[in-house]
């Protein structure tokens, strides 16, 4: 279902953490209303993913919205954005090659979200 920036909006004021906001109105402002949207929503909703699950994915490039965690491995380089990650999840990123950034981050250098999983 789509969403109108208006309703993002709505939803962006009742939030308490800047980061959250700056990053909502960044992808928001850059047309990237499917990720806003799932930004947007209540922080409960937000998920949890391990490596494991990035692992078996197809694409190289993945934003979890939410948190990466540590459990399992990985055997591939992929780029991955997140709102965080646990310090286990960036040791074995790191060694594996890959690369990490917040999602804010990502959007600020990537203008497209092509061949991007959105978790």
């Amino acid at each position: 279902m789509e969403i109108s920036k208006t309703r993002i909006s709505k939803r962006t004021d009742r939030k308490t953490n800047s980061v959250l906001v700056e990053t909502i109105n960044l992808a928001k402002k850059n047309n990237f209303l499917d990720l806003a949207k799932k930004l947007s929503t209540s922080t409960r909703l937000q998920s949890r993913v391990s490596l494991d699950k990035i692992s078996k994915l197809k694409e190289d490039t993945v934003i979890v919205v939410g948190k990466v965690l540590g459990q399992g491995e990985i055997e591939k380089k992929i780029e991955v954005a997140a709102l965080g990650f646990s310090e286990q999840a960036k040791d074995k990123l790191s060694k594996a090659g890959c690369k990490m950034s917040t999602i804010k981050t990502y959007i600020l250098d990537k203008k497209k979200l092509e061949g991007v999983k959105i978790l």
